[in-house]
This record gives C-alpha cells, sequence and structure tokens, in this order.
C-alpha cells in the first residue's frame, strides 16, 4: 500500500472517532435535557420552583439518600373522550395507546393513530413517547417531541381523549 493510502485511511479513521464521540455528546446532552423538563414540570405542578417548599397533598416516599420521591402510579384512567371511566392497571409492561386493534389500549378517536403513543415504565418512573402519529399526542400543555416523564396527576391528551396517571 502507497504511503498516501495508508495517511488517507488513517484521517478516515480519525473522523468516525470523532462522529462517533460527538454523538455520544449529543446523548447525553438529550438525556440531560429530558431530566431536566422532568424536574421543571415537577416544580411548576407543585406551585412552586423551591424544592423546600410545602409538601404536596401526595404522599411521597423519602429514600435513605435523603431525596424525595412521588409514589409510582398504579393505574391509567381515561378522564374525557368516548372512553371516560376506563382504568387499565399498571403493571411493568409497556402500554401501547392508539387505534389499531393490537394496541393494549385501543382508542375510538377519530384523532388518533393506528400506534398513536407507547408508555412504558423504566426504574421507578413511567415515560411517555410520541410514535410519530399525525396530530400529536400533548402531556400537560406541551406537545411531545420526545420521551418525557409522565407523572401522577399528568394529563396526556390524545385527540378528543385526555388520560391521566393515578397512584
Amino acid at each position: 500500500m502507497s504511503e498516501l493510502a495508508i495517511t488517507v485511511l488513517q484521517f478516515g479513521l480519525l473522523l468516525l472517532l470523532w462522529i462517533l464521540i460527538l454523538s455520544i455528546i449529543a446523548a447525553q446532552g438529550r438525556d440531560m435535557m429530558v431530566s431536566k423538563r422532568s424536574r421543571t414540570r415537577t416544580q411548576h405542578s407543585s406551585g412552586s420552583t423551591d424544592t423546600a417548599a410545602a409538601p404536596s397533598s401526595t404522599p411521597a416516599a423519602v429514600h435513605h439518600s435523603g431525596q424525595t420521591q412521588r409514589p409510582r402510579p398504579k393505574r391509567l384512567v381515561i378522564s374525557e373522550g368516548p372512553l371516560v371511566g376506563t382504568e387499565i392497571e399498571l403493571g411493568s409492561t409497556p402500554i401501547m395507546l392508539g387505534r389499531a386493534q393490537e394496541c393494549t389500549v385501543v382508542l375510538d378517536d377519530d384523532y388518533a393513530s393506528g400506534k398513536h403513543a407507547r408508555l412504558f415504565p423504566q426504574g421507578s418512573r413511567w415515560f411517555l413517547e410520541d410514535l410519530g402519529s399525525t396530530n400529536g399526542t400533548w402531556l400537560g400543555d406541551e406537545q411531545l417531541t420526545r420521551a418525557s416523564t409522565a407523572e401522577p396527576g399528568d394529563r396526556i391528551r390524545i385527540g378528543k381523549t385526555v388520560l391521566e396517571l393515578r397512584t
């Protein structure tokens, strides 16, 4: 092999290494933004930006590290829309929301896509992600652009259907 070919190959490998490093940094940044948004939403829903404010009306578990954590939701309740009053027990498996018959919660809603959104547990939290739906998925007043933490009491809107996580 010529010296020029070896040099070009070395620069190509170096470029690939930098692309890998930058993609890892970008992924870490996205993860930090999701975490920051969920903390901000929790603080806004309690009515204060001070984390040492008055206790909320829902009981919280205190871990040995001294951090307060909201209780894990146990059910998903449809509060508005054609299926109002329907309750789904939450376990350890993801819940698919949409009009398709293979979804866990089949929404009778013209504004819902076939496979509209997915609610999934990760650790002690539940996350909601839009699956490329036509009309979007709303968590509170924000339209989802990536997976976000869904806390007990948060309103999830898909078309005319509103769902809530409850303890």
